[in-house]
């Protein structure tokens, strides 16, 4: 297994693979993409976190600094993959940011209530999508204190 795996600081996770590489762009922008690992889908993101199928040889212990993660995905949803990062003790305390062209405010009181960090529907227009992933990533990698630094 690949050493890259045990020194995430974040972990995307997005089945559009546009919006992949425009968040992708935007990190690198920042100097914030070197440690970034992307999965297409809710299942692959629970293996990652979790340590489990594909990415069993990962070491649990090493968590991403933040999630980026995307609630409409293919195999499991953002909501179940937010629901079970925050109901593992090794996991809960990991930021979470959803991104989401989802505005349903079904989907942002079930992210809070499930203790999701931040829930940011992504913009339309393309420098404004870079802006907001620079920023969220500048926040929640290089700002913010987590309490497993």
């Amino acid at each position: 297994m690949d050493s890259k795996y045990n020194e995430v600081e974040i972990l995307l996770v997005e089945d559009n693979m546009s919006d992949a590489e425009l968040v992708t762009r935007a990190l690198r922008k920042v100097n914030l993409a070197n440690n970034l690992v992307h999965v297409k889908d809710g299942e692959e993101a629970l293996e990652f976190i979790f340590a489990e199928g594909r990415y069993a040889e990962r070491k649990i212990k090493n968590v991403p600094r933040l999630i980026l993660l995307d609630i409409k995905m293919p195999k499991v949803d953002g909501i179940e993959v937010l629901r079970q990062i925050k109901s593992h003790e090794a996991t809960k305390t990991i930021p979470v940011v959803i991104m989401t062209s989802s505005k349903e405010e079904l989907d942002i009181i079930k992210s809070y209530q499930l203790g999701v960090n931040s829930y940011v529907v992504k913009p339309v227009d393309f420098n404004n999508f870079s802006k907001a992933v620079s920023e969220l990533g500048l926040y929640w990698v290089l700002i913010n204190q987590p309490p497993f630094a």
